[in-house]
């Protein structure tokens, strides 16, 4: 089926919440993809952020196709192998208070911990402006993106949102009676703005202050994406929860509420649940996303591509900026050209997004050779300068 038979088709059948895409993908390798006409493209997003591995990674392919053919599913009424080892590993990357519930997604793991803020006994919660964190009901209450949620108001009640890496406006917002402080550790939907490491701790040591729960949103940020297995380790903090999922399963999906200390032990049976949490299948992707990130140092190659992207967009005209961290950088272009550049890009042959009109979001596989790296990079500055050059 060709591209355009494929949107037509796509139209007729799907919930326009996404509008039409522009693709029709059929086919990946690594960080190399084809579309229905078999046209390749370089993939600087990665699923945003989810294609950890790249696509068809043979260990990610060879770990599914086991598991698939040995058990595919128990619900919450058994346990397995698979579960019980990734809960483990988890626990020893991060603490050993560590508690983990085991979901299928981004959104879930932030419904999971906003549940698990109300067993402290207060209501009041504080997120960030810009921030996103799903599009569920709890999770749209915490997106500090008012455009995505106004819509569907009225949310949950008593959330206020603050300015990113103010720490005054930290002081002043979080009392005694505030239940939890969400924070992205590089805020991705919100233009790829970086927490500084100075904010970061004394967020924490707020919390610790007002008894209020530090919620560190890495559903982006983890699984080796900055180059550390996870951002606030940059920091020398440790969260209350951390949220997890998009990298974590490799394009399965797998999402993860991991609590320390006393958010660990805060929900109790019955309490919450879901029934393909920790599903077989989706575990082993995800043993074996953190078994190759061990194998090819995954970490290191992330700080690798971000000096990379640096070395080769530093200076290019249109370009006014590069933030963020590892594989997970914004290019703040000059004007409100983002879209443009995507769209240049995409028919030169490279796969990328605008998080904001004058942000491009890169989030690269972590596999991601020199060759294709270098490739997109060269497509990339040819698209901002085209594009550029137009501008008013």
């Amino acid at each position: 089926m060709s591209t355009q038979q494929s949107l037509t088709q796509w139209d007729a059948s799907v919930m326009a919440t996404y509008g039409t895409p522009a693709l029709v993908l059929v086919k990946g390798q690594n960080a190399t993809v084809w579309d229905a006409d078999g046209k390749s493209y370089i993939d600087f997003l990665a699923g945003i952020a989810v294609n950890s591995l790249g696509h068809a990674h043979p260990e990610l392919v060879q770990a599914v196709s086991e598991q698939v053919a040995t058990l595919g599913h128990t619900s919450n009424f058994a346990m397995h192998p698979q579960v019980l080892k990734l809960a483990n590993r988890l626990v020893e990357l991060t603490d050993p208070s560590a508690r983990i519930f085991f979901c299928n997604s981004g959104a879930e793991a932030n419904e999971a911990a906003v549940k698990i803020s109300r067993k402290t006994g207060r209501t009041h919660l504080v997120s960030l402006v810009g921030s996103f964190h799903g599009r569920t009901t709890g999770a749209l209450s915490v997106t500090g993106q008012p455009a995505k949620s106004e819509p569907f108001l009225p949310l949950l009640p008593d959330v206020s949102f603050i300015e990113p890496n103010d720490v005054s406006a930290l002081q002043a917002s979080l009392t005694t009676e505030t239940a939890a402080l969400w924070l992205e550790p590089i805020l991705g939907e919100g233009g790829v703005i970086p927490l500084t490491e100075e904010y970061l701790r004394a967020a924490r040591q707020i919390c610790d202050e007002t008894g209020a729960l530090l919620v560190i949103d890495e559903v982006q940020t983890g699984i080796a994406r900055t180059g550390t297995m996870f951002a606030y380790q940059h920091a020398g903090i440790l969260p209350d929860i951390l949220l997890l999922a998009k990298g974590l399963g490799g394009g399965l999906p797998v999402g993860a509420c991991i609590g320390f200390g006393k958010a660990a032990t805060l929900l109790t049976a019955g309490q919450h649940g879901t029934t393909f949490g920790g599903n077989p299948i989706s575990c082993a992707a995800a043993n074996a996303v953190l078994d190759v990130i061990d194998q090819e140092s995954l970490q290191e190659r992330a700080l690798q591509i971000e000096q990379a992207i640096r070395n080769s967009l530093v200076g290019c005209n249109g370009v006014q900026e590069i933030r963020g961290r590892g594989a997970m950088l914004g290019i703040v272009l000059t004007a409100d050209f983002g879209p443009n550049v995507v769209s240049a890009a995409r028919d030169l042959g490279l796969i990328t997004n605008s998080a904001l009109p004058n942000v491009l979001r890169l989030v690269p596989p972590l596999t991601i050779t020199d060759s294709e790296l270098s490739q997109g990079l060269e497509i990339l500055k040819t698209a901002i300068l085209q594009t550029w050059k137009v501008q008013p």
